[in-house]
């Protein structure tokens, strides 16, 4: 029962993270002022609620707040660092994608050339034949 409870916690906790990043448009800092705005703002409710214990809820809101602020940290840190990831994988795809395209286009290179070295020998067979049969005609011996 409890793993269940700790999955749909991190479930919430990655939905609010989402949307508070949703919110500041992709802006950690942004994400983590408004973070910090909702948990002050949602600990005063909570504050003015609670008979006797202004200082105590404070306090309690105070370190909440700490402890929201240093979850949105490290969920940026975190986010951060997967971007960094994704962009290294994206250049290794580019590299990998331009040495094929080199590969290909010498393959190609060579084929082209190997294909016009081919023609130029037909035509010049082609043209000692034509030469040796017009000469031929008119009494040469070549």
């Amino acid at each position: 029962m409890s793993n269940r409870a700790v999955t749909y916690g991190g479930v919430l906790l990655a939905a609010g993270v989402g949307y508070y990043f949703y919110q500041a448009g992709g802006d950690p800092k942004v994400a983590q002022k408004k973070a910090e705005a909702d948990a002050t703002k949602i600990s005063n409710d909570i504050q003015k609620q609670l008979p006797g214990s202004g200082k105590e809820a404070q306090k309690d809101a105070e370190v909440a707040g700490q402890q929201i602020s240093s979850k949105v940290n490290e969920l940026a840190r975190d986010a951060k660092s997967e971007a960094n990831k994704v962009d290294a994988k994206l250049d290794q795809y580019r590299k990998d994608a331009g040495q094929q395209l080199d590969s290909a286009a010498k393959s190609a290179q060579k084929n082209t050339n190997a294909a016009i070295d081919s023609f130029d020998k037909n035509v010049t067979e082609g043209a000692e034949k034509a030469k040796k049969g017009v000469s031929s005609w008119f009494g040469g011996s070549k």
